[in-house]
């Protein structure tokens, strides 16, 4: 039942079976639209029709008002349909412990019996005041990410990775081949895509193969496809990967790994533009745009002899190195709240967003395995969290030490320590200059200066 009926005023749900307190508390909040339910499923009704932020909730409720089985059964409930709800319980007849149990499961606050208006007031607008700043809290995280994506799917605020986007910007429309260099785990296939999808090839398929994960002597019928009884086991005419990516786009993952014998038959089709399947003699021309990526040094491996010099630059027209996520200043925490917000929305929608040790643990972290290490510790954090923040220990994950500056110039020294503490400043606060100025121990007209000094983009 609504009682105060006002498009414009916060819904407080209060479940109650007392008539007599329902209709005390009905008149005790002028500035809520006040919901009465007498029972769990009147609750979970008002619930669902008018979605309040705040509920009060008395554990004794009918069928049993003289236990808790129905108030915990409603507890559970609303937290399931509408997981940011703030629950505030009622702890009636010395049952403290009922209550401090109620919050272990995700209650915000408890009040006592009998009830002191003017203090379940008070607890009732912060906890309106809480849901309010979460909201907030997620719709910036949200802007944040949108904010920051770059070639559609790429989130960066780093300018190492602002540049790299820049450049595929820039060659997508050609027909180019791009190599894309970087350790494994930077994003190579996210950028890969990018070129595709920034290109006039994006409305045709996108193909991608990794040399790596195929055994050798399946990789020439993978790539080039093969003819009905060209070997044993070949029941049919199969399209290789080259044919499939006909006027659209071939990625090639891990090219380095490509044998000797194979890379002169994929040098032939880059000069000729034909592929021939094997067992098949028939010329069959395939337009279609290269990008490879390898975490391998190529031009060693030239002077190895194991990559073909000539390969090489028919591959490598354009060469797109990407950094590190460690030399990404600030890209790991944003990269972090977008995995979050992710997972959390798959997995966890309790998990809200990342303790301060945890900030502080993944903008201090080296991250050997790059950008896929740190989705997949959010990941796991998300699923194994306990609580509405992930930890440091949720991420398994001790806090950095501090790096130690090599230089030997202090004003250079000191000019990169203050790049790196503003850049991690911003990305912690998610580009809120007051907040970051107090994070960093200056006043907000210093900031604007360093970052004026710096030429740093807010």
């Amino acid at each position: 039942m609504v009682e105060k009926n006002s498009k414009n005023l916060p819904k407080l749900l209060v479940v109650e079976d007392d008539a007599g307190l329902q209709k005390q508390l009905k008149w005790a909040y002028e500035d809520f639209t006040v919901l009465l339910a007498g029972s769990r499923e009147e609750a979970l009704t008002l619930l669902r029709s008018e979605e309040p932020d705040v509920v009060t909730l008395d554990l004794g409720l009918p069928p049993d008002p003289d236990g808790t089985t129905e108030g915990f059964a409603a507890l559970e409930q609303i937290l399931q349909a509408k997981p940011g709800t703030k629950v505030i319980i009622a702890s009636g007849h010395g049952a403290r412990e009922s209550a401090l149990q109620a919050m272990a499961q995700g209650a915000y606050d408890f009040y006592s019996k009998p009830v002191d208006i003017d203090e379940l007031g008070m607890i009732v607008k912060r906890a309106f005041h809480v849901h309010a700043l979460e909201r907030e809290n997620i719709a910036l995280q949200a802007k944040v990410g949108e904010d920051h994506r770059v070639l559609g799917q790429m989130v960066t605020a780093a300018p190492e990775m602002m540049q790299v986007a820049h450049t595929i910007e820039r060659v997508a429309n050609t027909n180019v081949s791009v190599m894309l260099l970087g350790a494994s785990g930077t994003g190579k296939e996210l950028l890969a895509r990018g070129v595709h999808d920034q290109s006039e090839r994006k409305a045709q398929p996108f193909v991608a193969i990794n040399c790596a994960a195929i055994p050798e002597n399946l990789l020439e019928s993978e790539l080039f496809g093969h003819e009905k009884g060209a070997f044993t086991g070949a029941v049919k005419t199969t399209e290789g990967k080259i044919e499939m990516a006909n006027g659209g786009t071939l990625f090639l993952d891990e090219v380095g790994d490509i044998p000797l014998p194979l890379q002169v038959k994929l040098l032939r089709f880059l000069q000729e533009r034909v592929v021939e399947r094997i067992g098949g003699r028939k010329p069959i021309p395939v337009d279609t745009r290269i990008v490879c990526a390898t975490h391998q040094n190529l031009e060693a491996m030239i002077g190895e002899g194991s990559f073909r010099e000539d390969l090489y630059y028919r591959l490598a027209e354009i060469v797109i190195r990407i950094p590190a996520l460690a030399q990404r200043p600030g890209d790991a925490p944003l990269l972090a709240k977008h995995f979050l917000a992710k997972y959390a929305a798959e997995y966890q929608p309790m998990v809200k967003g990342f303790a301060p040790d945890a900030l502080a643990a993944i903008d201090s972290w080296q991250w050997p395995g790059n950008v896929r290490e740190l989705e997949n510790r959010v990941k796991r954090a998300v699923i194994m969290a306990d609580g509405k923040l992930v930890t440091a220990a949720d991420l398994d994950m001790a806090q950095g030490e501090e790096e130690t500056s090599e230089f030997l110039n202090l004003k250079a020294a000191r000019e990169v320590a203050d790049r790196k503490a503003i850049r991690h400043a911003l990305a912690r606060t998610e580009g809120n200059i007051s907040n970051a100025a107090k994070l960093l121990g200056v006043s907000r007209p210093t900031l604007y200066d360093l970052l004026k000094q710096y030429d740093l983009q807010n």
